[in-house]
């Protein structure tokens, strides 16, 4: 009975940030562009659940910006039991999650990814991270932004930090370019210290990527930008997508779930280039 407590507790926090933020990117639109919304089932036969994913596109400062939201649940294939934890002999699983991904219109606004979950086979765990991937370099930007990270690992635990970050940089590392994808941040997987513990730093992680992308934008927005420096972003953005669509996690299991492709691939950038 407490695991089901626990699964209704994620799923709502987990749409009502998809609520937060969303409200958030279009008051620094000036409610001038408004997201679509599509909601989306993963089976049109049973009950699998589904989501909501939500793409804001040609803003002022956004040109685009995803905010996913889904809630599934079913059976993992034969060849999906052997890599999911406590999936090898029950293939149940039960997932719910929030992701978000922003493509700025100025190159000196990096790109932007968050993302959060909660996974349960036999067991339950959280997961999840920040990171940035900035076009022009910005060694102060680098320095807060980690710190941000920082001071909210330690609310928590001291070890969270370096344990994360170290984490990061070599969960988004594109091996085939020997470079890492951005300036880091931290990821974590496989979380089920303390539920209740666990959850209130899931909560605190994404509250603290709002006061980040926030920051960053009201800071640079105004920043002017020539089309060398516009250049760079499209060919950053190069590497985004391809460690999104060879490397990412999320991606990998939301389409061997059944999950909606429109909804998993908005992480990727409406122009990118490839020198």
């Amino acid at each position: 009975m407490y695991k089901e407590v626990q699964k209704k507790l994620s799923r709502n926090w987990f749409k009502i940030l998809q609520d937060i933020i969303c409200n958030e990117i279009e008051i620094i639109e000036n409610k001038s562009t408004r997201f679509i919304s599509k909601s989306w089932d993963k089976s049109a036969k049973i009950d699998e659940g589904g989501g909501e994913y939500r793409i804001l596109k040609n803003g002022r400062i956004f040109e685009k910006v995803g905010v996913n939201f889904s809630e599934v649940y079913g059976k993992f294939t034969k060849e999906m039991r052997k890599n999911i934890p406590g999936a090898k002999n029950i293939p149940n699983f039960w997932a719910s999650g929030i992701s978000i991904v922003m493509h700025m219109k100025n190159p000196h606004i990096p790109t932007m990814h968050f993302n959060t979950r909660y996974i349960h086979t036999t067991f339950g765990w959280f997961g999840g991270g920040i990171d940035i991937t900035p076009c022009v370099n910005d060694p102060k930007e680098k320095k807060w932004f980690h710190n941000e990270l920082k001071k909210t690992c330690n609310k928590h635990n001291k070890n969270y930090y370096k344990k994360y970050k170290k984490w990061c940089d070599k969960y988004f590392y594109l091996p085939h370019r020997k470079e890492t994808r951005g300036i880091g941040g931290i990821f974590f997987d496989y979380k089920k210290d303390n539920w209740e513990k666990d959850f209130a730093f899931v909560r605190d992680v994404g509250l603290v990527f709002k006061t980040i992308f926030k920051s960053i934008i009201q800071k640079k927005y105004k920043k002017k930008w020539n089309l060398k420096e516009k250049e760079l972003q499209y060919i950053k953005r190069g590497r985004y997508a391809e460690f999104n669509l060879l490397y990412d996690r999320g991606t990998k299991f939301g389409l061997q779930t059944g999950g909606n492709i429109e909804g998993i691939l908005m992480s990727l950038p409406p122009i990118t280039k490839w020198k």
